[in-house]
């Protein structure tokens, strides 16, 4: 790491098939060494008096960074990029496209997820809703993506890790329009060695999980 506090402890609290994943991939990604503690929704380890005492909400990811915890996927995101500068996927401070590079980082949070639950839901936000309309925000996602190969233009960032993965489980999931942008761009990230090694690790833990609970459920 870059700064004293190199010797600090990294942990990723996770469980699989959850945005936890994203972020493992991104650490993998920084090259950042860290310990990965495994949490068992099944067995409803993200409720346990420990955890919540990490996220009281009972959420993942968090990282743990000695003292330090972070949670929220973005505000994770954001803080490891940092930490680990030496990847290069992180436009630092001076770095004419940091801004850019934090406003689409923050856009994942503050719009897209938002304007994704409420069209499920059948919600309408009405006309203050902080992020417009869900097609409006579809169609500024889009024509960002059709600009470049990544989302900042010819070089890969953080961001593309994090919207990469969110359009792969949207799309699957038919939350978004299934435009060759999107499926062209969630294809392009998602096929990177780091989200094929984690995907295939988390196949196991869910297989060691699943049992698990049919174990115990017998036991009753």
């Amino acid at each position: 790491m870059s700064d004293t506090r190199s010797a600090d402890k990294l942990t990723l609290h996770y469980a699989p098939r959850s945005r936890a994943s994203t972020t493992r991939v991104l650490l993998d990604e920084l090259g950042a060494p860290y310990d990965l503690h495994v949490l068992n929704m099944r067995a409803g380890e993200l409720k346990s008096p420990d955890y919540l005492a990490i996220n009281p909400l009972g959420k993942v990811p968090a990282l743990t960074h000695g003292d330090t915890v972070v949670t929220e996927s973005i505000a994770i995101a954001l803080y490891a990029g940092d930490l680990f500068p030496q990847a290069g996927l992180t436009p630092a401070i001076g770095d004419p496209r940091r801004g850019a590079y934090l406003r689409w980082m923050v856009f994942y949070a503050a719009s897209f997820e938002p304007a994704l639950i409420d069209k499920f839901l059948g919600h309408d936000p009405g006309p203050q809703s902080p992020y417009g309309t869900y097609d409006k925000v579809m169609e500024t996602l889009a024509e960002q993506l059709g600009k470049a190969p990544y989302i900042l233009g010819d070089e890969i960032t953080v961001a593309d890790i994090q919207w990469g993965s969110a359009l792969r489980w949207t799309l699957m999931f038919k939350l978004v329009p299934d435009l060759p942008v999107f499926t062209d761009y969630a294809g392009r990230i998602t096929s990177r060695p780091s989200f094929r090694r984690v995907h295939e690790d988390e196949g196991r833990l869910d297989a060691e999980h699943e049992a698990a609970a049919a174990q115990a459920s017998g036991g009753n």
